[in-house]
């Protein structure tokens, strides 16, 4: 089988790259010229120079797969339309592509996130009947991105899969709670415990696959989650006992998070590149539940959680040490 990765220089496509070799599939990676290809040097795998917004290139990546797997995204933008033109139109033009050149394919899969449907409501996780309500700019182009999909899946085997928060080695969002954990703070937001699902990027691309070549998962969301349930306590827990720290915990008002992140914005507004925190992200952060439910996905096709949190932090931690990130 010959597959297609769009984002394949990024955190969770190298991952998914790897996985597919692993299975022997043939691959071919949609690459920006200006993205760095460390992730991916040594590994078989087929270049095709452009972007979302380049037709021929997008032709061209896509013609003579099987499978189209679509991890590129953008999760920090300076601006709300940046949002919507990569992660929504970019979404429609590689569909158009396919359209084009490839209806014969067996299976496109969509990498959205639970930010499409927004959190859940309570620690109870939420399932794929939810109805969307994303809270920001990044999760409603990640619903537009689904919508996209849905709009041709009469000509289109589409399969959209939903992770929630994901961590594991080369990811840099969740890499700085780690960096704080190591130096001996662990900040909390808010004064009452805050629950999410968290999945390891390893499981993460294995439910991915398992969607992709499930015949019954045409036409079907999913989301590919922890079974379990986290509060950041336990997660801070289990990432002390691994870095071998002693750390405190700092309690932060949740309108502290948005005054940090007001103060981000304006320090943002004079550099080139997004910061990590802003007003919308401090939206995310002040939710007190972050929880998705993974039965749909285990019951259609198998998938359940392998990697432990403690050996999935371990792991992780010890990549970042082995690389000096720690």
């Amino acid at each position: 089988m010959k597959a297609l990765v769009t984002g394949g220089t990024g955190f969770i496509g190298s991952h998914l790259v790897e996985y597919l070799l692993k299975k022997d599939y043939s691959l071919r990676c949609l690459i920006r010229k200006s993205s760095s290809t460390s992730w991916l040097n040594g590994l078989s795998v087929e270049f095709v120079y452009g972007d979302l917004f380049d037709k021929q290139a997008l032709d061209d990546a896509v013609s003579g797969v099987d499978y189209v797997f679509h991890a590129a995204g953008l999760t920090k933008a300076k601006t709300k339309q940046e949002y919507f033109l990569v992660n929504a139109t970019g979404t429609k033009n590689i569909l158009d592509s396919l359209l084009r050149h490839n209806t014969t394919i067996k299976r496109f899969v969509l990498i959205s996130s639970q930010t499409a449907v927004g959190p859940s409501d309570s620690k109870t996780p939420i399932t794929e009947e939810r109805t969307p309500r994303p809270i920001t700019s990044y999760g409603r182009s990640k619903w537009e991105a689904e919508q996209e999909c849905l709009r041709v899946s009469e000509s289109l085997p589409i399969t959209i899969v939903r992770p929630p928060a994901v961590y594991g080695p080369r990811d840099k969002d969740i890499f700085e709670f780690f960096n704080t954990m190591s130096k001996g703070l662990q900040p909390m937001v808010g004064f009452k415990e805050k629950y999410l699902s968290l999945i390891h990027v390893s499981d993460l691309v294995r439910g991915i696959v398992l969607s992709a070549e499930c015949a019954n998962a045409r036409g079907k969301t999913y989301f590919i989650s922890s079974k379990d349930v986290y509060g950041w306590k336990e997660v801070g827990e289990v990432s002390r006992s691994v870095l071998e720290r002693k750390v405190v915990r700092l309690r932060i008002p949740e309108t502290g998070v948005y005054i940090v992140a007001a103060f981000a914005e304006l320090f943002a507004f004079f550099s080139s590149k997004p910061f990590l925190l802003n007003f919308e992200k401090a939206r995310d952060m002040v939710q007190d539940y972050w929880t998705c439910d993974s039965s749909k996905a285990k019951q259609d096709f198998g998938y359940e959680q392998e990697i432990s949190l403690e050996e999935g932090i371990r792991t992780t931690v010890q990549w970042y040490k082995q690389h000096g990130w720690l």
